[in-house]
């Protein structure tokens, strides 16, 4: 795929990607970059108490403990995984914990983080994205508790956070901007409006308002390929939307609107047995967290979501969500996974089939492990994934060119049946169509691949539930049931996997492999029973 880009960009038969102008959004040209701003809004200022207890502070994939007058050492600790920093640095621990900090000891940390790091730089600590979110996380502190101290001191670097993410903004043109640019609106917005910033507020509302249309589909769901991403941006929206209404701002009524279109869709993707972690898993916050903040209910959506690539379907004791992006490769930038004709599976409110998510974010070892098609429930052949790997510089046309039309994902009275040409790129194979009928307590998955000459194939099942051989195949054993799963002779195994419920905090879960040395066509169907 990339060899044919390369050539054809070398030719000159395609284009390169469009020009823009880095880390500024066309529809900020008509306002000035923003200058540094004196806060007009005071706080009352947080007690100095001195913590007399250790602490156990939640940060990305670890809980690191903290004794007292260990804090001035706390930004000295070297950590395997930069997220663990960056959660750090974000102060993501006051999210994730809650009220069950104690207030002093945000006080002595913020002020060991002062005394290293209050002059913004170009390195980590003051990463645009990690500036927005420590901001954001500060001052929704110091709204409960008062803002940490000397305020002399605080309310300047926090004023300061404001140019230094607005001189960076992550824009990097249409075909490679992600959601990060909505968090800065959010670090910039909230940052305004708490200490008075008329700029930064008024740039903050704008990226925003733009940036919704751009990161969300039209039915609200954002586009990223994630579960968890999206209502991580649920709440964002829906926080904005209340600080602007409780400020009177002009754009309240279209924050507002665009929360709930996304928790409309976020109500879509909620099963009866909890919320699938497709795609990726987001370090800011855990998903348990997040659901218990959002309070949302299962609710099965209209099937225009499907256009969008999830489809929702439910029949008697099953709910399922399946994904499969628009135009067959994960969304770039983005947080999807190879999950072409993957799917989860509830019966009744117990998980069956699940996606386990990615602990961690990486290219390489485990990370790229989970995001590949060998951790979905789906099909390969000959160890290929349903589409190859996207990059930001293909452009619509060329990826039509390179894999075939859009996916067809569509729900019927009883079953789900998707229809892709990724494999038609791999020499003598084609069109895959996969399908599931759902009777009483049975389920019928059936594939068929079309192509000629011999292929292995490999089927993916994963589930959380224990599992054991039978003569017929196997036995899954939920809380009150036991499901059978028989098949249509293939060679099936056991592989002991992870179920990842938050980043990287897994829990135990099994792969049931199909393997199937074969004639193409490849015609092949999986049955499961609940007994």
């Amino acid at each position: 795929m990339l060899r044919r880009w390369l050539m054809g960009r070398v030719t000159g038969r395609l284009p390169g990607p469009p020009a823009f102008r880095p880390h500024r959004p066309p529809y900020l040209n008509d306002l000035a970059a923003l200058a540094p701003e004196t806060p007009t809004q005071g706080f009352s200022g947080l007690k100095g108490a001195i913590p007399t207890k250790p602490i156990s502070l939640k940060l990305a994939g670890t809980t690191i403990r903290v004794e007292p007058g260990q804090e001035a050492d706390l930004f000295k600790r070297r950590f395997e995984d930069v997220e663990t920093l960056l959660s750090l640095h974000r102060f993501a621990w006051l999210t994730d914990s809650g009220d069950d900090i104690d207030p002093a000891w945000v006080g002595v940390i913020w002020r060991a983080w002062l005394e290293r790091f209050s002059a913004p730089s170009g390195e980590w600590p003051w990463h645009p994205y990690t500036a927005g979110e420590r901001a954001v996380n500060i001052l929704a502190f110091a709204r409960r508790h008062g803002l940490p101290g000397p305020l002399d001191e605080t309310l300047p670097v926090l004023a300061a956070h404001g140019p230094a993410i607005a001189g960076r903004l992550e824009y990097f043109g249409d075909h490679h901007t992600s959601n990060h640019l909505a968090n800065n609106g959010r670090g910039l917005f909230v940052l305004g409006l708490e200490l008075g910033l008329a700029q930064a507020t008024e740039i903050g509302a704008r990226i925003l308002v733009q940036e919704a249309k751009r990161i969300l589909t039209p039915s609200g769901l954002l586009r990223e390929g994630s579960s968890h991403y999206h209502l991580l941006y649920l709440r964002l929206y829906e926080n904005v939307a209340t600080t602007a209404e409780a400020a009177a701002r002009p754009e309240a009524a279209a924050f507002r609107k665009i929360a709930l279109g996304m928790r409309k869709a976020a109500q879509n993707l909620m099963l009866p047995g909890g919320l699938p972690l497709i795609g990726d898993i987001s370090p800011d916050i855990s998903p348990a967290t997040l659901l218990a903040a959002l309070e949302l209910e299962s609710e099965a959506g209209p099937a225009a979501f499907a256009a969008d690539g999830w489809l929702r379907f439910d029949d008697g004791p099953w709910s399922g969500l399946w994904h499969a992006s628009p135009e067959g490769f994960s969304h770039m930038p983005g947080h999807g996974h190879q999950d072409m004709g993957g799917f989860e599976l509830h019966y009744r409110d117990e998980p069956l089939f699940i996606d386990p998510g990615r602990g961690a974010y990486g290219d390489t070892g485990g990370a790229a492990l989970y995001r590949s098609a060998t951790m979905h429930n789906g099909l390969m052949v000959n160890g290929a994934e349903p589409f190859p790997p996207n990059r930001p510089y293909y452009d619509k046309s060329f990826r039509r060119l390179a894999a075939g039309p859009p996916p067809e994902l569509v729900s019927s009275a009883h079953g789900v049946t998707l229809r892709h040409h990724g494999f038609a790129r791999l020499p003598r194979c084609g069109t895959h169509e996969r399908s599931w009928r759902f009777q009483g307590p049975r389920m019928t998955l059936q594939d068929r691949l079309q192509g000629r000459g011999q292929a292995f194939v490999i089927r993916t099942l994963i589930t959380p539930l224990a599992c054991e051989r039978t003569e017929h195949g196997i036995s899954i054993r939920g809380k009150n049931i036991t499901y059978a799963l028989e098949s249509d002779g293939a060679d099936i195994t056991l592989e002991p996997v992870t179920r990842w419920l938050a980043y990287a905090k897994g829990a135990p879960a099994t792969a049931i492999r199909l393997k199937s040395a074969t004639q193409l066509p490849f015609d092949g169907s999986i049955r499961v029973e609940a007994r």
